[in-house]
């Protein structure tokens, strides 16, 4: 039974029970449905509704929006809750998301633990709340708070709910505290819709729109839930839950929603290859190697797990250097409230900096997060592999590099893995777990589980230069480099993108990052490029004339008071010199020419990778591109974008692209065998 009830004296106990995570499903709506009748019947005092396993209900069951909606709809369910008799109180803990937030809200009373979250993420998924949620909450907590809560999707914790009075009180029981709630109080608690409506102010609707474009630029589903909460306010309940589910069903079959849905179940079905059966080892301790910008924020990742942390460094000033680091991401989390001063000392008592390396001789696993550089790569491993004990595992954090050709620097390559963290690292949600040809299954299973622990997004990715995003990424900017000199310019190039719905453009993103670590990676490269491929000099002029970006006040933009930044014309011209070397007559792109050709080139690199084995799926290259890359989470990642367009024309653009240059363009063989079979990319490996 997905609801189960029980009655002690004359209260009634409602317990949502649908592991993991008590989604609302049909079961569900039906099991709430029944309990109404049966507590009515009773004539019970109370019902008190709970979520079995320490979690309330995290919201509608996603995987029933493909499908018509099945009776009984979850607002008829509600509002039968908040019409009846028998008033109802909520007890929650863990979390209330959604709908299981607006089954709380139709309650006479909502109890939370001190630890639990509520709130209302429908827009992160392309809806609105679709049972009540932008009805009742305005009544509750006034219209500021409803449209931040709403259009934003961040839940609240129980005090930031009982600040605002979306909750009565907080209880370390909460099932306790609802059994022991006064009868005459609660009679006197006036039912969410019967509150009164706020004032419908123009200038909070304004307000609210703002910070929308500002935060979810290109997305339907945010902007929606603020035109139905000024549409209904005053209007009655059930005039105003009609607007609200029919905006609801609208949404749940766009383009957008779909895409959101493809992304969120690609997120939570991550696994290891099935082949990989092992169990993980334990990990206490862990080493950590360099204590710069990425070893820091890696440490601290780690810390915030449980972990004992050491970072080894080379000399003094790199352990000074450590631990001001370190130190400093403490201060960071401590002003935003993410952590307080006990956590902070706590943390700070597992972590420590040294130079010796024999302070590591318990550890588990090291995480190599040194410079980029093979040569010193290999001394590291050879240190590590004197220090640590025979079985432990030795990860580098290596963006580009051949983890195999790290992993001989050491007898037994089986112990070497990669393990890219994104910069910071300790808030980046993506890690790309690279997988040598001799990586143990235990180091793989480790990892991944390690990655869970730091609560990441873990992608299985194979060895080549770049693994997945970087190899993406350098073919996203070799585009880029060819439209900027063959007729753009990087100003037109980065609009074009930002239009697309990336946070920033190519070019904005290399004068954040520094244009001399692609400079130096290009260095790597030149042994092996293939000298048949064209090659674009433009970014080598720009570290020549010491325009590095944001650093040194000049990239591909000028930024002539430190912070804001303006086009600059030498840039432009050495587009248009570089092309006149080249013998090249310059075309002019607008932007959708100019998108398209950027992301087909991620594309067809994309459809490599996986041709290649070097992704495991299409859904994996998604996760990637958005968690790692900046891809519009809204379109569902760079893959499931692709199939929208549909691979059969893909194929057609990039074959005419390919008449201008055979070597960049050349179409991925996959492309090729799906627009043959006439199968979406998805379902090609």
């Amino acid at each position: 039974m997905s609801v189960t009830t029980r009655q002690e004296n004359n209260v009634g106990f409602v317990e949502i029970d649908n592991a993991p995570v008590n989604a609302i499903g049909l079961s569900v709506r039906q099991g709430l449905l029944e309990a109404v009748g049966w507590a009515e019947r009773l004539m019970l005092e109370r019902v008190i509704v709970h979520g079995r396993g320490g979690m309330f209900a995290a919201g509608a069951d996603a995987r029933e929006f493909d499908a018509p909606p099945v009776e009984p709809h979850l607002p008829d369910v509600l509002n039968a809750i908040d019409k009846s008799f028998v008033p109802w109180v909520a007890a929650i803990d863990g979390v209330a998301l959604g709908g299981g937030a607006e089954i709380a809200l139709a309650c006479r009373m909502r109890i939370m633990t001190p630890s639990a979250r509520i709130g209302f993420p429908e827009v992160t998924l392309g809806v609105i709340p679709g049972a009540g949620g932008t009805q009742r909450l305005p009544h509750v907590v006034g219209l500021a708070n409803s449209l931040e809560i709403i259009s934003g999707g961040k839940p609240l914790t129980a005090q930031a709910a009982l600040d605002i009075g979306l909750i009565h009180d907080i209880d370390d029981d909460a099932l306790h505290g609802a059994f022991m709630v006064n009868t005459e109080e609660l009679g006197c608690v006036v039912p969410a819709q019967d509150l009164p409506a706020p004032v419908a102010d123009p200038e909070v609707f304004a307000r609210a729109r703002k910070q929308v474009s500002l935060k979810s630029p290109g997305q339907h589903a945010p902007r929606r839930a603020i035109d139905v909460i000024e549409t209904t306010i005053g209007l009655p309940i059930d005039e105003g839950l009609a607007i609200e589910r029919q905006t609801f069903l609208e949404l749940r079959d766009s383009d957008q929603a779909k895409s959101l849905r493809h992304l969120f179940f690609a997120e939570r079905n991550t696994k290891l290859p099935a082949d990989v059966v092992t169990d993980s080892a334990e990990l206490v301790h862990v080493a950590v190697v360099g204590g710069g910008t990425m070893g820091s924020g890696i440490a601290y990742a780690l810390l915030n797990a449980g972990l004992t942390v050491t970072i080894l460094e080379t000399d003094d000033a790199g352990v000074q250097r450590a631990n001001a680091n370190v130190n400093s991401i403490v201060e960071a989390s401590l002003k935003r409230g993410l952590i307080d001063r006990l956590g902070a000392d706590t943390r700070l008592a597992r972590f420590n900096a040294t130079t010796n390396y024999s302070s590591v001789s318990d550890a588990t696993l090291a995480i190599e997060a040194a410079f980029e550089s093979m040569d010193v790569k290999r001394v590291v491993f050879a240190a590590l592999e004197k220090a640590l004990p025979a079985d432990a595992i030795l990860a580098s954090n290596t963006s580009y590099l051949d983890v195999n050709d790290i992993a001989s620097a050491v007898s037994d390559p089986t112990r070497v893995i990669g393990l890219h963290f994104f910069a910071p690292a300790h808030i980046m949600k993506l890690l790309e777990v690279v997988r040598g040809d001799e990586t143990s299954d235990i180091a793989l299973v480790t990892c991944f589980t390690l990655a869970k622990r730091l609560r990441k997004i873990p992608v299985t990715v194979g060895v080549c230069d770049g693994f997945v995003g970087n190899r993406i990424l350098a073919r996203y900017r070799e585009a880029a480099d060819t439209v900027f000199m063959d007729g753009s310019t990087p100003w037109d190039i980065d609009e074009a993108m930002v239009e697309f719905g990336y946070a920033m453009g190519p070019y904005t993103a290399q004068d954040l990052s520094g244009l001399d670590i692609a400079h130096a990676n290009r260095r790597r490269q030149d042994a092996t490029r293939d000298p048949e491929r064209r090659y674009i000099p433009i970014a080598d002029r720009m570290v020549e004339l010491g325009k590095l970006g944001r650093k040194t006040g000049a990239g591909w933009y000028r930024y002539p008071d430190g912070t804001g930044r303006v086009d600059d014309p030498i840039v432009a011209d050495l587009g248009i010199e570089e092309a006149h070397f080249a013998g090249i007559k310059r075309v002019d792109y607008d932007a959708d020419e100019i998108r398209e050709r950027l992301l087909l080139a991620m594309i067809n690199e994309a459809a490599d990778i996986l041709h290649e084995g070097i992704a495991r799926s299409a859904a994996d290259i998604d996760l990637v591109t958005v968690f790692g890359y900046g891809f519009p989470r809204w379109r569902g990642g760079l893959m499931h974008y692709a199939d929208s367009l549909g691979v059969s024309d893909i194929v057609l653009k990039l074959q005419k692209l390919q008449n201008e240059d055979g070597i960049a363009w050349r179409v991925s063989p996959l492309l090729m065998r799906c627009a043959e079979q006439g199968i979406k990319i998805r379902d090609a490996v």
